[in-house]
């Protein structure tokens, strides 16, 4: 009977501690510290090894994966991500011990499909996500500026939008085995990143020897603070074209704090780290950053392209991998869009190319080629076009 008793008061401690958690991620504070975790998390996998200025970004993170998979040949972006694992079994985490893992799908996947595409062309046109833009920012780089505004203006179209009628339609209960898919595709890629299979001469797994997909910091280290961000993701709905989305459509800043405290701490950290290390971890400039190009039109554009793309597909990169992380099938599929556009973005010399400084002293500004401008004007096209054209029935709730 006393064994009985204990057993339900025990239950009813837990109880209590999960709803001071939501409660806490559902307050204002809960983005902000998760923002602000994240920010320091990113500036230290800098110093952990990651590349400068790109200690997180899920875009480019997917595009190593994309090379290190084989779909595209790009020798200096090839190498399995952790990070990006931990963001989705972060998330999934989460979302079991909530109870909040709800396997659902069936949103007009193939126009999330081709969102995902256009989003990763517009963001390697800038050479960076939303978040890399903010740790950019946080690094000195005033180039972060003109895809900020670039982003911000996107999402704005896309509020417009969304004001006009336009949606996708609601996703759909599916059996649980839908919504682990995502989880386990991310569980064959870390076992594909820690036993490194060679599946034959010249075939993948690729691994780059220089270039940022060489830079990188331990498998272990990159996958716990995934996880962390995966988590914290997922508990507080940290989204970058949501804080902006929920901004410009409800006055609402709930989300912006995150995002604010994301920068502030990458930018704290970096200082301390400039100051205990010696090395220059802020630069204040519009030239010579690293994994970066001063071609401000196409900075703007290309994010521009990415923000307006985030939001009719409902979510920055990272967040819809803490949605896939949950059994979100719709966003599982805008992240697999978003991989195979990373190939197609290299196989046809879409992405933008950073800034070189030459022999002479000289710098060659760098941008997209003229290819990559045709990819942006088509992905904008695109979005507009869909945007203006998918519309609910207000009597039978389909598109």
């Amino acid at each position: 009977m006393q064994r009985g008793k204990n057993r339900l008061v025990r239950a009813s401690i837990a109880g209590q501690k999960e709803v001071a958690v939501k409660r806490f991620f559902a307050s204002r504070w809960g983005p902000i510290v998760a923002g602000a975790i994240i920010g320091i998390l990113a500036a230290l996998l800098v110093y952990w090894g990651n590349p400068k200025n790109m200690g997180v970004c899920v875009a480019c993170f997917e595009r190593d994966i994309a090379g290190a998979l084989g779909l595209h040949r790009n020798a200096l972006t090839q190498y399995l991500r952790p990070e990006i694992v931990g963001f989705v079994l972060g998330s999934t985490i989460a979302a079991l011990l909530f109870r909040e893992f709800r396997p659902r799908a069936g949103s007009a996947p193939i126009a999330r499909f081709l969102l995902g595409a256009f989003a990763m062309i517009g963001a390697l046109v800038f050479l960076g996500c939303p978040w890399r833009a903010l740790l950019r920012l946080a690094g000195g780089d005033l180039n972060a500026l003109l895809a900020l505004a670039g982003l911000a203006t996107g999402v704005g179209i896309g509020v417009l939008l969304m004001r006009g009628g336009y949606a996708l339609g609601r996703a759909s209960p599916q059996p649980a085995v839908i919504g682990w898919l995502m989880p386990g595709l991310m569980v064959g890629l870390l076992l594909l990143a820690i036993f490194h299979p060679v599946f034959g001469e010249g075939l993948p797994i690729f691994a780059s020897t220089k270039g940022p997909g060489a830079a990188h910091a331990a498998l272990v280290v990159s996958l716990v603070v995934g996880l962390v961000v995966g988590f914290l993701g997922q508990r507080s709905r940290f989204c970058t074209m949501g804080a902006l989305r929920d901004l410009f459509l409800m006055g609402e800043t709930h989300l912006l704090g995150g995002v604010i405290a994301l920068l502030v701490t990458a930018f704290l950290t970096n200082l301390v780290l400039t100051w205990t290390t010696g090395t220059p971890y802020v630069r204040v400039s519009f030239l010579d950053q690293p994994v970066a190009h001063s071609n401000h039109f196409w900075n703007f554009a290309g994010m521009a392209l990415a923000g307006l793309a985030f939001a009719l597909a409902g979510g920055c990169p990272g967040r819809q991998l803490f949605l896939s992380g949950e059994g979100d099938g719709d966003a599982a599929v805008f992240v697999l869009g978003m991989i195979v556009g990373a190939g197609f973005a290299h196989n046809f010399a879409l992405a933008g190319v950073p800034d070189q400084r030459l022999e002479n002293g000289l710098l060659r500004v760098g941008g997209p080629t003229i290819y990559g401008q045709i990819a942006v004007a088509i992905g904008l096209a695109f979005c507009l076009i869909l945007g203006l054209t998918a519309r609910l029935r207000a009597t039978e709730g389909k598109p």
